[in-house]
């Protein structure tokens, strides 16, 4: 057993303290795990002990090892933060004075034992600083001070440096109230007059090192966060942008004047502002020689000092209009930084950082009174007009070959950073509105009318050599389907090459389902504008390898692998049918209109009749698999919407197949196919007889969906409720036929109002509003809301109170409907529906329920009352 399992904690630590060094060389060196967390827990305990008071000195004896006297310094800080109240006041000063002392004795090291110390003297003087120890701060200024070239000076004052650094940062991570944190704070705010001068001094020493001047700079940034007045640290400020002259401490310094220059309270010191003014624009040389030197660090340093004085002051330096001039000079260097040379973020990583100062600008000026915004408006319309020089340029991708040679991350840094410059192109419209879009237009202009390219459809060549980038799936996909959208007119010789490239690339799976999904409506765009007889020669080509592909999973035996093909080619096909439209018209098309007027199949309707036993095949696998049977309906839905009446052949097939996969599971995308099939030919004569047996199905099907708990499926009660609604608005006389019952509709809606998800209520009181507007009209409706009106205004009164406020609008619209279309029925049964003591909310007494009645009655016959 190990020495800490063995020896009871108060025998080891009161009689032999060497079994705690023991423990110590356990928990730091002992290669058994299990022996270190034994150990861990066991000194703990001894930390938390009352004889930790004194052991802690012991092992900061200077013969011990560097961990074991880090451990005693550690324990003193644990003490004296955790366990003051122990200690009897008498012994506060002798504490003091012990501790001062040893700080002093490790000013040379080891860092971590005299950083450690400092810790624990900070935590002293917050307990000891509002009463017994007010004067904290200036006896350490004493305690370490030496005379002027003593050879400890620097180790003095490092000493010194690094309780000053620790004070304020203890503070901060102390658990304190409010009121007692605010009471230090502001005692060592006071204490920073006194402390400036002293940090001046030692920075201004010729003999001092590196290591000291850098604890100078830590010290400043740690006090700043007290809030102390950024007025007496001026001259502190200044000599950090002398240190940035040198490398060693250029990023000690950066970080300190960025920290005092990004404290938001410091505007109040605007005089402090305009003298910071000089020293930053000071630095541009600097900057430039750093640029020459590919120096990126240096450069984004200087980046990051000018950005932090344009972002958290401009609207204080805006205020200073005698001074325009040299924040105008500050506008320009961080313009500068923005047009950093080379790609970011491999060349360089400062443009980005002022991307947002443009936003802030832009903002700052839109806020000034009328006679500072036209000034500025003046002074830096023109400069706005450069960024976006700037922007474009940042913008370009490198070279093919330098692109190749990009990190995967430096690529998507890129593609963020490109990100990014749009939404600022697109905030800097709202300042230059027009001016921006005819200097894009100029620009675009330039680049298609330049005789040194060899066609104007470079750019075009450029999207599809980019098309095989898997990196540059987003944005070269995109590209392609805008270009085949807004110029498919023109794009009649660059046909082949389009289709040649796309279908490389979907055979290939190089992009991702969404974007190959976007490449096919490009595709689609592309073909509606091609004679009828060669599309259907095209589409053939195109399909061919996808539908192959979806005729090997349908021999499958099903996988979560061939579900996901199966998806993924049966949405390329519906993309494509989304915007195949051979009916859209456009300039110059005359010719073609008058070709497709006659009597023709369309080429689509052709490839969907081929495909149709194969989906059906597909469906047959995955009838209960939701995202089959949704991109399965999605096919028909997409091409229902662009071929319209030229669906016509497909109805009755479709019809039939639609009532196979309901009957065998009752999904929420059939109900979606079916309105749109009633939408586009509920009014045909011909079509009628198949919609209304799939109407009369899907009905009766749905009403045993609800009999038996429709609770689970929601989205099937939501497009019920679309469906119907859209039966009534297209072909309301359908449901003077035997099979089509009104009231189940009426009731399914019913049950339908007390659904948890708003979609779906807002869908049910769509369909009353329109249900109850045919009450003259068709019988069924009249006969179901005289016996059960009084349930659908019950069911309505609480649905008004249990509802979102956002749904009152559309129930009230129901009560709207009643009341205009069938006033007696209203007005009798509202008074008895509110009869009931109680209803609807037992907080409503008789006379508040009258009142409502009379409200609602007087302005039944306007929409005042919603």
């Amino acid at each position: 057993l190990s020495v800490v399992e063995t020896v009871p904690l108060k025998h080891c630590i009161s009689n032999d303290w060497c079994n705690l060094t023991q423990a110590l060389q356990q928990l730091y060196y002992d290669p058994d795990m299990a022996q270190k967390n034994v150990a861990q827990k066991w000194l703990t305990q001894a930390q938390a002990s009352p004889q930790a008071w004194h052991f802690c000195w012991a092992l900061l004896s200077p013969d011990k090892a560097p961990e074991i006297q880090f451990f005693g310094a550690s324990t003193l800080h644990t003490k004296i933060s955790r366990n003051w109240t122990d200690l009897p006041a008498e012994q506060h000063e002798s504490l003091r004075s012990q501790l001062i002392a040893q700080v002093g004795h490790f000013s040379c090291g080891p860092k971590m034992v005299l950083t450690r110390l400092c810790v624990a003297l900070a935590s002293l003087i917050l307990h000891t600083l509002l009463d017994s120890w007010t004067s904290a701060v200036p006896d350490l200024l004493r305690a370490f001070q030496v005379a002027e070239g003593s050879t400890e000076v620097d180790v003095r004052y490092q000493a010194l440096l690094e309780v000053l650094v620790v004070l304020p940062e203890e503070l901060q991570t102390r658990k304190l109230s409010a009121e007692r944190r605010g009471q230090l704070q502001s005692a060592l705010a006071r204490e920073w007059s006194s402390l400036c001068p002293l940090l001046r001094q030692i920075l201004r020493r010729e003999d001092s090192a590196g290591q000291v001047k850098e604890r100078v700079l830590r010290c400043l940034v740690s006090w700043l966060a007290l809030d102390v007045d950024l007025g007496e640290s001026e001259g502190l400020l200044q000599d950090s942008f002398a240190l940035l002259k040198e490398p060693e401490l250029f990023d000690t310094a950066v970080e300190t004047i960025v920290s005092a220059i990004s404290q938001h309270d410091s505007q109040r010191f605007a005089a402090g502002l305009l003298k910071l003014m000089p020293q930053v624009l000071a630095l541009q040389e600097q900057l430039k020689k750093a640029v020459q030197d590919r120096d990126m660090e240096t450069s984004h340093g200087i980046c990051r000092i000018a950005v932090a004085l344009g972002e958290t002051h401009c609207r204080a330096l805006l205020e200073q209009v005698d001074h325009w001039q040299g924040f105008q000079a500050l506008v320009n260097m961080i313009l500068s930084c923005t047009g950093m040379p080379g790609h970011y973020p491999v060349d360089e990583t400062s443009s980005s950082l002022t991307l947002t100062f443009w936003y802030t600008l832009q903002d700052d000026i839109m806020s000034l009174e009328t006679e500072k915004q036209t000034l500025y408006l003046q002074v830096y319309r023109p400069l706005y007009i450069q960024l976006v020089e700037v922007l474009l340029h940042k913008a370009r991708f490198p070279s093919d070959q330098d692109f190749a040679s990009w990190s995967a991350d430096d690529k998507e840094q890129f593609r963020t950073y490109r990100v990014d410059i749009s939404d600022t192109l697109m905030y800097v419209y709202e300042l230059l509105g027009p001016e921006l879009l005819r200097n894009l237009y100029d620009k675009l202009g330039v680049l298609l009318t330049d005789t040194t390219r060899s066609s104007s459809w470079q750019l075009l060549r450029l999207v599809l050599q980019a098309l095989s980038n898997a990196d540059l799936s987003v944005a070269t996909v995109s590209t392609l389907k805008r270009i085949c959208r807004e110029c498919r007119h023109n794009l009649r010789p660059h046909l082949n090459d389009i289709l040649t490239a796309s279908q490389e690339v979907l055979v290939k799976q190089i992009h991702k389902s969404t974007q190959s999904m976007w490449l096919m409506q490009a595709l689609g765009y592309l073909l509606s504008f091609l004679p009828e007889e060669e599309i259907l020669g095209k589409l053939l080509s195109l399909l061919s390898p996808h539908i192959q592909q979806l005729e090997r999973v349908a021999n499958e035996t099903p996988s979560a692998a061939s579900k996901l093909s199966t998806v993924h080619n049966l949405s390329l096909l519906s993309s494509l049918f989304s915007t195949l439209d051979l009916n859209a018209q456009g300039e110059g098309q005359e010719d073609i209109r008058t070709a497709r007027s006659g009597p023709r199949t369309n080429p689509v309707v052709v490839v969907l009749q081929q495909v149709f036993p194969l989906i059906q095949n597909l469906l047959s696998k995955w009838l209960k698999e939701t995202e089959v049977v949704k991109a399965s309906c999605a096919v028909f839905e997409k091409s229902l919407k662009t071929l319209i009446r030229d669906f016509a052949p497909l109805v009755s097939q479709l019809c039939e197949l639609i009532g196979q996969l309901f009957s065998a599971y009752p999904q929420a995308c059939a109900l979606d196919l079916t309105r749109q099939v009633v939408h586009v030919f509920a009014c045909e004569k011909e079509h009628l007889p198949p919609i209304t047996a799939l109407l009369e199905l899907i009905t009766n099907i749905t009403m045993s969906v609800f009999q038996h708990g429709a609770r689970d499926h929601p989205d099937v009660a939501d497009s019920f409720m679309q469906l119907h609604t859209q039966v009534l608005k297209r072909k309301p006389d359908l449901y003077l036929s035997e099979g089509l019952d009104i009231k189940v509709v009426f009731y399914c809606g019913i049950l339908s109002f007390k659904f948890p998800e708003m979609p779906t209520v807002k869908s049910t009181c769509l369909l009353f509003t329109e249900l109850i507007s045919h009450c003259e009209d068709l019988p069924a409706v009249r006969e179901v809301l005289q016996e059960d009106g009084l349930l659908l205004l019950q069911t309505l009164l609480e649905a008004v109170g249990g509802q979102s406020s956002s749904l009152l609008e559309h129930l009230s619209e129901v009560f709207f409907s009643v009341s205009r279309h069938c006033p007696s029925l209203f007005s009798l049964q509202l008074r008895e529906a509110l009869q009931p003591p109680g209803f609807p909310s037992t907080l409503l007494t008789p006379e508040q329920k009258e009142h409502f009645c009379q409200q609602i009655l007087r302005y039944r016959h306007t929409c005042s009352y919603k």
